[in-house]
């Protein structure tokens, strides 16, 4: 997993409405980057939902607020669409980015193991340094957590 001070890496990915991104094209604003594990979901969505929710008092502090799961376009684009997110959803199906951040990884639901997101929120600066990571997020107050120390 990165790290606090590591440097985002530069990849060009893919939005839910179908656009090119590159998260240091955000470069001069502070990111809330939000890896879930799949949209739709109720975890996934009482995160999304408690960001959004609170949208305005993040773009008034100058955040952008940018969600990754391994969905496709169409998923992600439904699942913005449906909860009406003021914010861009990533469509990371290759897993690119999810891998370059170390968040892809073994689970364990119900006693049996597997392999996927591991929820987790990096706190990145105007630079495109990460300053902080949310490892054990509270899907319900997501927003309380990463506003704790702004």
């Amino acid at each position: 997993m990165l790290k606090i001070g590591d440097k985002i890496p530069n990849l060009d990915l893919i939005t839910h409405k179908g656009e090119k991104i590159n998260l240091n094209d955000l470069k001069g604003k502070k990111i809330v980057l939000f890896f879930y594990p799949r949209a739709n979901t109720p975890g996934c969505t009482a995160e999304a939902c408690n960001l959004n929710d609170n949208y305005s008092y993040f773009k008034n502090k100058g955040y952008e607020i940018i969600g990754v799961s391994p969905d496709e376009v169409k998923k992600q684009n439904n699942f913005a669409d449906k909860f009406g997110f003021n914010y861009n959803l990533i469509a990371d199906d290759s897993k690119e980015l999810i891998e370059a951040f170390g968040v892809w990884g073994k689970k364990k639901f119900r006693g049996e193991e597997y392999f996927g997101v591991i929820r987790t929120t990096f706190i990145i600066n105007e630079e495109g340094l990460i300053e902080r990571i949310i490892e054990k997020v509270n899907t319900k107050e997501h927003s309380s957590q990463i506003l704790a120390d702004d």
